[in-house]
């Protein structure tokens, strides 16, 4: 009778071992897909703390001093700038002498710098400048500001501030997440 040897296996199969590396593969992909939805869900949520932070400033004062407070978008920290887009950052300063664009004489009272990089604040179309008046009311219609991520269109967030100054979230609409989430 012939004997038959058992070889015992050790160590794993190629097949086992390129199963474990997708395995592996796909798992990384996933946290790391969720983290950087994460990092950027942070970065809008520290925008929109910024802009309730600089409107409720600028409300504020124009009611302490009963002088028309204007924010505006501004790449400089100095001067407005031109369009709705405020992801490069925005100012505040008392309007003392007509118009809402700051003059030399005008005093800055805030100066917020751009958002963190990937994220878009438009305003409504028209609405270039938030004023509010001396009694801390805006001037003008409302305004709707949508902020928008490297997430995309349908993580795009909007608030909308009344003429007697109070934020609320709002459901966003196409114009103004096309315009916040374009170029991303």
């Amino acid at each position: 009778m012939r004997k038959v040897r058992r070889h015992d296996q050790a160590g794993i199969t190629l097949i086992e071992l390129v199963i474990a590396i997708v395995i592996v593969a796909l798992l990384a992909a996933l946290a790391i897909q969720g983290v950087t939805r994460a990092i950027y869900a942070s970065r809008s949520a520290g925008g929109l703390a910024s802009l309730i932070a600089s409107l409720t400033r600028a409300r504020s004062v124009a009611a302490s001093t009963e002088v028309d407070v204007v924010l505006c978008p501004s790449v400089d920290g100095k001067t407005c700038s031109a369009g709705f887009h405020w992801e490069e950052g925005w100012i505040a300063f008392q309007a003392t002498k007509p118009g809402s664009n700051h003059v030399p004489g005008e005093t800055v009272i805030l100066h917020e710098p751009a958002l963190a990089a990937r994220v878009h604040l438009v305003t409504s179309a028209g609405r270039t400048r938030i004023r509010f008046q001396g009694n801390g009311s805006n001037a003008g219609s409302n305004v709707t500001f949508t902020l928008c991520d490297l997430r995309g269109p349908h993580a795009a967030t909007a608030y909308a501030m009344a003429n007697n100054g109070n934020l609320h979230s709002t459901a966003p609409e196409g114009a103004g997440i096309a315009s916040a989430c374009a170029g991303l």
